[in-house]
């Protein structure tokens, strides 16, 4: 039976016999007392239980990311490596990055310190650390209840001038070891739980999953964790898509962006943010920086959250959906593919393969806007995606879509049909927003009333003509 091998804090370890869905932090606290590390929600929100996990890049280097270990499955450590707070300091001599949260007493009651010390320490090893902004975008998926925000940002500031080791050799030595460690082929582990396989490459997935269609797929589990920890439901068969590098390219052709399913939501960020501006400021927003290095594009659209951020901007853009079942394939408009809540337009054993996003014309405008409680790590109770052209001052085509509005994200047809043909003007926006109240009936909940949706939703609709006019609809944000 294969075992799971991996490098915790420079040392190999193996597994055997734990449970496919054993989560990585119960694996840290209980088996190796290493308690550096905490639960505090168990849901991938507050940051205590970050690790850095690292593994071979493909160029002969290493890919660092913060990620956080109460969702994360031991299998998914299989031939990379994991560090905890715990390996920092050497010989009783703290790291800069932990002199540095001393030095500007950037702990306070400390149940949040590892998590904070392990994703900065990320992030100044990427090279994502320059300014007070990076910092705070860098522990946007890290809570200090206790408000020592201040100090901690300081902390980071002071990390961000501290010169890095070139460490390309040690890299390069590293990724060997855990290329080695990995081997090669489909990676199966199995106990009386369940069976967890990691195939390598597309065709070997299409073939497990037409083999096993009840399977669950699994990249990042920043959703199937939750599955486990909050619902506690038994999964005996995943599919780890992690690892296909087939899955894991963006690529240009035909006037689209491809982006393979297995992409992260921190990978297609930059390539996003060329199409426009606003979808990189959407990503920031995407959740923390440890959901976003281990969440996928294509598994924020097949889950099929009907407040899923990404899927009504990609529908507003007209995204296409690349779909594999066994040796066939078909493509679809992402907005057919989102049918009713909980319900996708995917035969069992089909999965997502890549969407493939048309780049915009030169007299196409868009915008997007996310509206949640929180500006950073939150989840939208609105998500409204624009797409407009004008000949002239009159609307020759437009697309309004928008998230936590029904139980799919949806266009909005009607506002859509009240704006064609008309001035893009404070009267036809009113008329747009009459009209959402015939494409949407949203429910009341505990981020958001009926009432507040459609309300916002349709000042989303007024900001954007605002914008498009010139007119300033922004506080400049004080850092």
């Amino acid at each position: 039976m294969a075992q799971i091998r991996f490098l915790l804090n420079g040392q190999e370890r193996t597994i055997d016999g734990a449970a496919p869905t054993t989560t990585v932090l119960n694996y840290l606290r209980y088996q190796e007392r290493l308690t550096g590390a905490k639960e505090g929600c168990a849901e991938g929100d507050c940051g205590a239980c970050t690790v850095l996990l690292s593994e071979p890049d493909g160029m002969g280097g290493l890919r660092r990311r913060a990620v956080n270990a109460c969702i994360l499955f031991v299998p998914a450590l299989h031939g990379r490596a994991v560090e905890t707070v715990e390996a920092l300091a050497q010989d009783g001599v703290l790291n800069p990055l932990q002199m540095a949260m001393v030095d500007h007493h950037a702990s306070q009651c400390g149940f949040c310190t590892p998590g904070f010390v392990m994703q900065l320490q990320a992030s100044w090893l990427n090279g994502a650390l320059s300014d007070r902004q990076s910092v705070k975008d860098a522990i946007s998926g890290n809570l200090c209840r206790c408000t020592g925000y201040g100090p901690i940002i300081d902390a980071g500031l002071a990390l961000a001038e501290v010169e890095r080791a070139d460490s390309r050799v040690s890299d390069a030595a590293l990724a060997q070891r855990l290329a080695d460690i990995r081997g090669t082929g489909t990676f199966t582990y199995e106990t009386a739980e369940g069976v967890w396989h990691s195939p390598e490459n597309v065709d070997d997935l299409a073939d497990l999953y037409a083999a096993a269609p009840d399977a669950v797929l699994v990249a990042g589990a920043s959703d199937v964790g939750l599955w486990v920890t909050k619902q506690h439901r038994a999964l005996p068969v995943l599919i780890d898509i992690s690892r296909v590098e087939d899955l894991r390219f963006v690529e240009e052709g035909g006037g689209s962006v491809f982006f393979g399913a297995a992409v992260t939501h921190e990978e297609a960020r930059p390539r996003l943010a060329l199409i426009h501006p606003a979808l990189d400021e959407l990503m920031r927003r995407f959740a923390g920086s440890q959901v976003r290095n281990c969440g996928t594009i294509g598994g924020n659209i097949a889950n099929g959250s009907p407040i899923g951020d990404l899927p009504p901007a990609l529908i507003a853009l007209g995204a296409t959906l690349h779909l594999r079942s066994g040796d066939e394939a078909r493509q679809l408009l992402l907005e057919e593919f989102f049918i009713d809540y909980g319900k996708q337009d995917r035969a069992p054993g089909e999965f997502v393969a890549a969407v493939e996003v048309p780049e915009l014309e030169l007299d196409e405008r868009f915008a997007c806007y996310k509206i949640s409680k929180r500006m950073d790590s939150d989840i939208s109770a609105v998500l409204a995606a624009f797409r407009l052209r004008l000949d002239g001052d009159v609307v020759s085509d437009v697309t309004l879509a928008f998230g936590g509005m029904a139980g799919t994200p949806r266009r909005a047809r009607n506002a859509e049909a009240a704006l064609i043909g008309r001035v893009f003007d404070n009267a036809a926006v009113a008329a747009a927003q009459a009209a959402l109240a015939a494409d949407f009936q949203p429910l009341s909940d505990m981020r958001a009333s009926a009432n507040y949706r459609l309300t916002v939703a349709g000042n989303c609709l007024q900001r954007f003509q605002m914008e498009l006019a010139g007119v300033p609809t922004r506080i400049a944000e004080v850092a």
